[in-house]
C-alpha cells in the first residue's frame, strides 16, 4: 500500500491511497490530477470519500466518481474499526475522531495516517463542534499510534503553525529542524516529531506546565493542560 498526497486550493490537501491494481481517494479536491495520476499508474479508483464533510474537503467528490466510475461513500455511514479493503493490499482503517466536527474520522494504513482537519503537522484543527473533551479524546487515539506513523494532513499550514509554536514554547529547540526539513511539495511528518513539536500534543511535557503554571491556567489533569493550551494560545 502507497499513498500518493495532492494539495489543491491554497492549502487543502487531498490523497490517493493505492496498491498495485486499486486505489481509495479521500478528500478529492484534484480530481483531474488524481484521475491522471490512476491511469499513469494503471490503477482503478475504487472508492472515493472524506475525512469530514466540510465543503473544501468534498468538492471533488462528483467529478472524480464521474471521470473514474469510482463508488462513492458518504463518510458519515462509516464506523469506528471498519476497515476499506484494497483487492491486492491491506485496507484503510476508519478512526472515529470527533471534535473538529462531529463526523470527522482518520484513515490508517499500515505505515501512516489521513488525519483531514484533525491533527495537522505542527498544529491540530479548530474545534467546530465545540466538544473540547471529544477532541482531546480523538487526539489521544492518535498520539497513541507508533512514533513512526506517518501524519498526511488536510491542510499545509506548517509555517505559520511553527511561527505560534515558536511563540507558545520558545526555547523548544526541536523546532528548528522541524521547519528545516518542511517540503511543501509533500507535506509529512512522523508522530514522534509531532510530539515533539506541536504545542497541542504537549500538554504533558514539564516545559508546558511550566508555561501554564506561569499563566496561572488550569493543570492538574491533562484534560485541563489540553483546554488551557486550546484556549489561551
Amino acid at each position: 500500500m502507497d499513498i500518493q498526497q495532492f494539495k489543491y486550493g491554497a492549502d487543502n490537501l487531498g490523497y490517493l491511497v493505492y496498491s498495485e491494481n486499486c486505489a481509495i481517494a479521500i478528500d478529492p479536491g484534484a480530481p483531474d490530477k488524481m484521475a491522471k495520476f490512476a491511469s499513469e499508474k494503471n490503477i482503478s479508483i475504487e472508492i472515493v470519500t472524506n475525512t469530514h464533510t466540510h465543503a473544501d474537503h468534498t468538492q471533488g467528490n462528483n467529478a472524480l466518481v464521474k471521470r473514474t466510475n469510482a463508488r462513492f461513500i458518504d463518510c458519515t455511514t462509516f464506523s469506528h474499526g471498519q476497515v476499506l479493503d484494497l483487492k491486492d493490499a491491506t485496507g484503510l482503517e476508519v478512526i472515529s475522531t470527533p471534535g473538529h466536527t462531529m463526523d470527522s474520522l482518520c484513515f490508517k494504513g499500515d505505515r501512516f495516517v489521513v488525519t483531514g482537519d484533525t491533527l495537522f503537522n505542527a498544529t491540530v484543527g479548530n474545534c467546530f463542534s465545540g466538544d473540547l473533551e471529544s477532541f482531546f479524546k480523538s487526539l489521544k487515539q492518535l498520539m497513541a499510534l507508533p512514533g513512526d506513523t506517518l501524519v498526511y494532513a488536510g491542510h499545509d499550514y506548517v509555517l505559520d503553525s511553527l511561527k505560534y509554536a515558536k511563540i507558545i514554547e520558545p526555547d523548544n529547540p526541536d523546532l528548528n529542524w522541524y521547519a528545516d526539513a518542511y517540503n511543501p511539495d509533500h507535506v509529512v511528518s512522523r508522530l514522534s516529531d509531532e510530539l515533539k513539536v506541536n504545542p497541542y500534543l504537549r500538554f504533558d511535557t514539564s516545559s508546558m506546565i511550566e508555561r501554564l503554571k506561569d499563566k496561572n491556567l488550569p493543570r492538574e489533569t491533562q484534560f485541563q493542560r489540553f483546554s488551557s493550551v486550546m484556549e489561551v494560545f
